[in-house]
This record gives structure tokens, C-alpha cells and sequence, in this order.
């Protein structure tokens, strides 16, 4: 990871480039006509480079070095790990020269008691829910060192924070998955099985879903466009929120499950709302476009039912 080559390129490194967002990425790049001429794409997965381990921090950058990088690292792996990724990431971006770093965030990061919606300034205001607060922690960092790049060397590295994402690629694991993912996995296999789709919760909560592919096309104009060290939140608007209950049944009529939907009210809901504000994207886009929310969760269930061998179940 380098300095600009004017002569050359310009080298976009994306890591977690095998999974949902990296994956969706890739798609916007190579099969929407994303990809501009001076740009050269390269995607590596935690196959390539254990972003966790400083050694592995220099590793596939062909001939030159990646001017720009996506740092993608939405699992949820430990607050240390975390914490390990972030300074790998960025200290190695610092040390190479690398002009521009767009980490990724989550909305779970905001304060648990807080007003809404929330809005990019908030993140500090407070701790985050019971839930998550190592993971959180370790998130709200990358903002935090961000800043400091900024005010010691001036690099504008930068973050974006997605709402609930889903799509092709995601992990539709029931144990471990990305909620909607995993209900998508539930109700195929009560559908296979003849049961009821047991939902944990009381499917009360609200949720901002976003489509991957959206916020793929987001993140490719992140980086190429967007020079604020602060975060940006990428979601779709306030009122796109909807129930799990209503998530549960937009994937019912998706896989065309006609059975019994139970919520298994003794399972912990999580926070019952984290409604953000996408006022700032829309200063910046305001016309972009968001799949409807019905619309992606049923390109989903398809991609899912074709992909069934390959998919992280």
C-alpha cells in the first residue's frame, strides 16, 4: 500500500473482499460499469491477509502499491481482534502513503439510551447496548483514530456506517448471521420441513435494512467522492424502518411459506430501535435511488436458493 503512481493506476485494495460487502462491491465495480479506466480493483479475503496479524499487512499488492483501500471488517470478532485490525489497517495505510481509507462501522456502535434519530455526531455520546459493548468500543476506535491521522498528517481517512445490511453473499448462519440472513435460512428450511419459522424475539423491533448492491454503489462513491474525515451514515430513510414481523413476512411471501410464524417472546429482542438519520448522505445524494426493500429481499431469497451448496449456512 503507497503513495499515488500519476503515471500509473490509481490501486483500490478491498479487504474482506469475499464476503457480503466486499462482494457487493466487487459486483458494482465489474458487473455495473463501475469501473473506471485509471482505476485498478484488487479484492483479498482473510485467505490472503490475516488482517489481525501485523505480518500480514503487506501482502498481494502486485506490482504497486493500492493508492486507496476499503478496509472491510464487519464481523464480529472480539474487541481485541478489532482493535487489531484497526491499527494494522490504518498505521500500515499511514506508513505506505495510502491517500484515502474508508473503514467500515456499524449502527450498533451508537449509544443505547440516546433520542433519534441518530445522526453521525452522536457516536461518542454515551455507551453502547449491553449486547455488543466490546465490539462497539473497539468499532467507535477507527472514528477516533481517524481523526487523530487527520490532525497529525493530515490523511483523510474516513468511515461509513451502514444500517442492518443483507444481500447475496451474506451469512444466512441461524446461530451467527446477519438477522435477516438468518431468518431467510430459518423460514427455506420450515418451508423444507413442513414446521413453523421459530422468530426469536417478540418481532417487535425496527430495523433500517440495506441492500448490499446499495451499498456497495454507496461505498465506491465514498471513496471516490467524499472527503470528510467525519463519518457518514449510508441507510435508507427513517421511514423505510420496519418491524422484524414485517421483515419475516416480506421473506415469507419471497419463498412463498405459507406455514405459522412463532415468536419466541422468552428470547432477548436487543435494542427495539436504532433509528439513524440519513440527512447527511442526502445533502450529498439526493436522488440516489434505494431497492425497495421487498424487491431486495426477494433477489436475496433467490440468490440464496440458487447458491444454496456455496452459501455460509
Amino acid at each position: 500500500m503507497g503513495s499515488v503512481n500519476n503515471a500509473g493506476p490509481m490501486r483500490v485494495l478491498v479487504t474482506g473482499g469475499s464476503g457480503l460487502v466486499g462482494k457487493a462491491i466487487e459486483h458494482v465495480v465489474q458487473e455495473e460499469g463501475g469501473k473506471h479506466e485509471e482505476e485498478e480493483w484488487i479484492f483479498l479475503s482473510s485467505k490472503d491477509a490475516d488482517l489481525v496479524c501485523k505480518s500480514g499487512r503487506t501482502v498481494s499488492t502486485h506490482e504497486g502499491e493500492p493508492a486507496l483501500l476499503v478496509s472491510d471488517s464487519l464481523q464480529r470478532s472480539s474487541q481485541r481482534d478489532n482493535l487489531k485490525i484497526n491499527d494494522n489497517v490504518l498505521q500500515t495505510a499511514h506508513e505506505m502513503g495510502v491517500t484515502k481509507v474508508v473503514s467500515c462501522l456499524s449502527s450498533c456502535i451508537f449509544p443505547d439510551r440516546t433520542t433519534y434519530p441518530i445522526d453521525e455526531t452522536m457516536i461518542h455520546n454515551g455507551p453502547p447496548h449491553d449486547s455488543n459493548f466490546g465490539y462497539s468500543h473497539a468499532k467507535r476506535m477507527i472514528d477516533v483514530q481517524n481523526r487523530a491521522y487527520f490532525q497529525q498528517y493530515g490523511h483523510r481517512y474516513t468511515a461509513v456506517i451502514p444500517t442492518n445490511v443483507f444481500g447475496p453473499h451474506d451469512n444466512f448462519n441461524i446461530e451467527n448471521g446477519h438477522v435477516l440472513s438468518a431468518l431467510v435460512n430459518k423460514t427455506y428450511k420450515a418451508k423444507k420441513d413442513g414446521t413453523p419459522v421459530n422468530v426469536w424475539g417478540s418481532g417487535s423491533p425496527r430495523r433500517q435494512f440495506i441492500y448490499s448492491l446499495d451499498l456497495g454503489r454507496l461505498i465506491v462513491w465514498v471513496l471516490r467522492e467524499y472527503n470528510e474525515v467525519d463519518p457518514i451514515i449510508l441507510s435508507v430513510g427513517e421511514e423505510e424502518e420496519v418491524s422484524i414481523k414485517e421483515a419475516v413476512e416480506m421473506i415469507a411471501q419471497s419463498l412463498d411459506f405459507k406455514g405459522k410464524m412463532l415468536f419466541d417472546t422468552t428470547m432477548s429482542d436487543g435494542q427495539m430501535k436504532k433509528t439513524a438519520s440519513n440527512a447527511k448522505l442526502r445533502r450529498y445524494l439526493p436522488n440516489f435511488t434505494f431497492t425497495p426493500l421487498q424487491e431486495a429481499i426477494k433477489m436475496t431469497c433467490d440468490w440464496f436458493l440458487a447458491n444454496y451448496d456455496i452459501a455460509r449456512t
